[in-house]
């Protein structure tokens, strides 16, 4: 989603391959010589190709420095990328107990366990002193971290599950835009 979104806010013109991961697609020879990683999404640059989320959207935005996926200031950028690489390692049992059905499709999943619990507090903890003052973007500007922080927040407000008002209307401001639309209002495949 945020590759997808990252190329949008630049107003680049791209295509869109599916890959079936359920098929193991992504295991395909063809593919894994685009993808090291054998992960989507992989962006195909020319002759150049990279996989992972956080590493294409810097790649993009060091390419196509307007408008900025990243906050200019080096702190700025460093604690988006923090988020970013946060988000992506750590609150499995989230990750797990949430999946990204219960965002596109409106799943719903049985209550936390403890450690999904627990994770759900760490999250909470942590936005909540990101967004400082109330501020409606993690850097004081929206950047390409606040689609992570929303979607990881997403899961949790989309099943029904408490979290706090304060992040309840973070996400919702969040999902409210353009680019952000355009990938929640796609066409998906039936589960």
């Amino acid at each position: 989603m945020s590759a997808f979104v990252a190329l949008h806010e630049k107003g680049l013109s791209f295509e869109v391959s599916t890959v079936d991961l359920a098929a193991k697609e992504n295991h395909a020879d063809d593919f894994a010589s685009m993808s090291i990683t054998r992960r989507v999404p992989t962006l195909v640059h020319g002759d150049f190709s990279l996989s992972e989320s956080s590493a294409i959207t810097e790649y993009i935005d060091t390419l196509f420095p307007r408008p900025p996926l990243y906050p200019v200031d080096p702190r700025g950028k460093a604690k988006a990328r923090q988020v970013q690489a946060w988000l992506r390692s750590d609150l499995m049992p989230i990750r797990q107990e949430r999946s990204t059905e219960v965002v596109f499709y409106g799943s719903k999943m049985p209550p936390l366990s403890s450690a999904a619990q627990e994770s759900a507090q760490k999250l909470f903890s942590a936005a909540e002193s990101l967004l400082v003052d109330d501020s409606e973007n993690l850097c004081g500007q929206w950047c390409i971290a606040d689609v992570d922080l929303a979607v990881m927040l997403n899961r949790l407000i989309m099943n029904g599950d408490s979290v706090p008002e304060r992040l309840i209307a973070y996400a919702q401001r969040q999902w409210l835009r353009p680019t952000i639309q355009l990938w929640i209002n796609q066409t998906r495949p039936p589960l």
